[in-house]
């Protein structure tokens, strides 16, 4: 409620839902230009993704690499976009969570 019972003032509320718009958006901007990485098998397989999750880079050490066991390769790959998965997804509550925070009180908007 506001105080005194007026009305809110629309042009005020418009003017706030842009400027979270905006900082949304510029969020979304830096979290798809800053990459975050994972490992697995104490570093023999690392994977690089960008805030927003995308799979930038994967580097193998040739020790992890037996053409006898290419199951256990698999596995360490995943494990390390995974990982990389995770900081990007902690990445992502730390730059979007207070502004889908400031949203969640506007209809349909979906956070």
């Amino acid at each position: 409620m506001i105080p005194g019972g007026g009305q809110p003032n629309m042009q005020q509320l418009l003017q706030q839902a842009q400027k979270m718009q905006q900082d949304l958006a510029r969020a979304q901007e830096e979290l798809a230009a800053t990459e975050v990485d994972g490992q697995a098998g104490g570093g023999l397989v690392k994977a690089t993704v960008t805030g927003s999750g995308e799979l930038r880079g994967l580097v193998i050490d040739p020790k992890a690499v037996d053409p006898e066991d290419t199951e256990t390769l698999a596995d360490l790959i995943v494990a390390a976009v995974q990982a990389a998965s995770d900081n990007a997804q902690q990445l992502q509550q730390a730059k979007l969570g207070p502004l889908a925070q400031g949203m969640g009180g506007m209809p349909g908007l979906g956070f």
